[in-house]
């Protein structure tokens, strides 16, 4: 009874690779079609693309067999709401804040997850440095850039975004994991990008620079999932 539970057990995980990378690939396609499409300037495809490569991760963080189920069932929500912000911000200008709201609650939903494995305070005070230092050389700029533009009733929702996506960049270092750290940083970089696109000053290589370290960033977050 062992060995055919084991080989059953082994057939099963073979299986569940093979989905798993079937979904990662077409993750991986979306992805790279949303890319193009941005700078393409393409809102159409876009319309498909961003929300496809998202709906295709979420399978990926479904199908895969995680280090830890319950962490992997509020990552879920995380890019659940993750998604939501995506077609939010699809929308016209008025949808900015509800993209903005999506995506706090997704961070929210991140540091519950990762504040459940043990905290490598090494590491922690490593992504302390690094949020302070990204807020002091970018951040600051970008708050006052809020305050003294055309929309500065943005203020406090911009605060609390960083505030709270500085603590998940925290969280994910204080794992003390590549995968987790990583992630965390590229969507500090992303969300810096955007906010210095549309508050500071737009580029031509804003938008599609957003988009590349944002995609990379939730896939490190559920690679994370996998390898703990």
């Amino acid at each position: 009874m062992r060995r055919t539970f084991t080989f059953a057990s082994l057939r099963r995980m073979k299986r569940g690779e093979g989905v798993t990378g079937w979904a990662w690939l077409v993750f991986a396609l979306l992805a790279l079609a949303d890319w193009v499409a941005v700078w393409r300037r393409q809102d159409s495809i876009r319309s498909i693309t961003k929300p496809g490569a998202l709906l295709a991760l979420i399978a990926v963080a479904i199908v895969l067999e995680p280090f830890d189920p319950g962490i992997r069932t509020i990552f879920v929500a995380g890019l659940a709401l993750s998604l939501a912000g995506d077609v939010f911000l699809l929308l016209d200008e008025r949808w900015f804040v509800a993209g903005l709201a999506s995506f706090l609650l997704a961070h929210i939903a991140y540091i519950v997850g990762l504040v459940l494995v043990p905290v490598e305070w090494w590491a922690a005070a490593v992504g302390i440095g690094v949020v302070v230092a990204a807020f002091g050389l970018v951040g600051r700029r970008i708050v006052g850039a809020v305050r003294g533009g055309d929309s500065p009733q943005l203020v406090g929702p911009v605060i609390a975004y960083v505030a709270v996506i500085s603590a998940m960049v925290v969280a994910a270092f204080a794992t003390g994991s590549a995968w987790a750290a990583g992630g965390a940083l590229l969507f500090f970089i992303s969300d810096s990008v955007l906010a210095w696109d549309r508050f500071l000053a737009s580029t031509r290589w804003g938008p599609v620079t957003v988009m590349i370290t944002y995609h990379l960033a939730q896939a490190g977050l559920v690679a994370w999932l996998a390898f703990g």
